[in-house]
């Protein structure tokens, strides 16, 4: 083998090296600092949204509140348990996304949960419906875990993780 060849072999092997080390230092680097989470929205745009539907024609209101909503249809999507503890989000007809990832609706930063989780979204008949979207550890409702597109009866626990969320009145 020549002396050119052995160079080029060794400087390779301390590429590859070095890339190995980089990754495994980002890989312990956000096991130890978790992901970053940030707050979404902010009271004012919600405002905005609600002033804007109270303008609206009372077909668009009808279609902007989710349709059909009964007497004891939820309104909010509340985190009970876990690091959100508190954390509500208004339910006005649209796809809540839960998970790690940065775009979610409501950020997970939670050990056990996927970067996309799980999501609640409102079917024809104005009922909540909880779908597991492939993750890891799995989607509880009830102490069930979820298979299929579940209905969710209102105040039944979700549990992703550590974390619990329940939708209310």
């Amino acid at each position: 083998m020549s002396e050119l060849t052995l160079t080029v072999m060794r400087l390779g092997f301390l590429a590859v090296l070095w890339l190995f080390v980089i990754v495994a230092v980002q890989v312990i680097r956000s096991d130890l600092f978790g992901t970053r989470v940030t707050q979404r929205g902010s009271r004012r745009e919600a405002g905005r949204q609600q002033q804007a539907a109270r303008q609206a024609p009372p077909q668009q209101r009808q279609q902007a509140t989710g349709g059909r909503r009964g007497r004891n249809a939820p309104t909010k999507l509340v985190v009970t348990e876990g690091t959100l503890t508190g954390t509500t989000v208004a339910l006005q007809g649209q796809t809540i996304t839960l998970g790690r990832a940065h775009d979610s609706t409501i950020v997970l930063d939670d050990d056990y949960a996927s970067s996309r989780h799980a999501r609640i979204y409102p079917d024809r008949d104005g009922q909540w419906i909880v779908e597991d979207l492939g993750s890891t550890n799995g989607t509880y409702l009830d102490r069930t875990r979820l298979t299929t597109p579940t209905p969710i009866a209102l105040g039944a626990p979700i549990r992703i993780g550590k974390t619990v969320i329940e939708l209310r009145k």
